[in-house]
């Protein structure tokens, strides 16, 4: 993978983030989902933000290296931290980091969201977490995406402030709104994983003491699916 050729993953969110946006691409590692829009000109500005010193070096030299300093900055700060007002940014991308690390970043640097008018956000894992913190900050899901690569599953989930109060199910925050409409190939694979590994850990609990939290952590299995049961085998209305 490089600047010219992402990785399917990453094409997918740069084709999210909309023309002539001001981007903000938090962990932003070698900078490539930027470098890239850069250089199809889909972006006016670009800010690469990386909290590790070594990715923060590579991402300034991959910058370097395509010409492109003079329109994506890289900064060494600790997630929206790398954004000022000023900057007027309208796109934040946050991809391959997990659901609750997303949340976290997003929670922490809310005031750097003024003037955003889109979010694309790629979990690796735990997406809930991502719906939940929308729902409870004004934002809404307007796209989602699911797909495989390398035997790996990805979410995408595309977000943009609401005027409106914005609520889920507890389905539709576990599984996604849009995903579950559209039920995928990918999305159901995903799915019967899940309640696979579930049902898995489920069965071990029995062998051990029946604690209060032991009780609880199956009663949480078995809320999970039930849930998404019902969506596989088209229960829920």
């Amino acid at each position: 993978m490089n600047a010219q050729q992402l990785s399917e993953r990453l094409k997918r969110v740069a084709a999210y983030v909309p023309p002539n946006a001001i981007l903000a691409d938090i962990g932003s590692d070698h900078a490539y989902l930027p470098c890239y829009l850069a250089l199809k000109g889909n972006i006016q500005k670009g800010i690469a933000g990386e909290v590790v010193k070594g990715p923060y070096e590579s991402a300034r030299k991959q910058v370097q290296q395509e010409g492109l300093s003079k329109s994506i900055e890289v900064r060494l700060a600790n997630g929206l931290a790398a954004v000022e007002l000023t900057d007027n940014v309208t796109a934040v991308t946050i991809a391959g980091m997990g659901g609750p690390l997303i949340a976290s970043i997003l929670d922490e640097g809310k005031e750097k969201l003024a003037g955003v008018e889109r979010l694309i956000l790629q979990p690796n894992v735990h997406a809930k977490a991502i719906r939940e913190w929308g729902a409870a900050n004004g934002w809404k899901i307007t796209e989602e995406e699911i797909l495989k690569e390398n035997d790996k599953i990805y979410e995408i989930l595309v977000l943009e402030p609401s005027s409106s109060p914005v609520s889920y199910t507890e389905q539709e925050l576990l599984m996604g709104p849009f995903l579950i409409k559209a039920k995928s190939p990918v999305f159901i694979e995903k799915w019967d994983r899940e309640t696979s590994q579930w049902k898995r850990i489920l069965l071990s609990m029995e062998s051990t003491e029946q604690t209060v939290e032991i009780l609880a952590k199956k009663q949480e299995l078995i809320n999970k699916i039930q849930l998404t049961e019902e969506v596989l085998h088209g229960e829920n209305t």
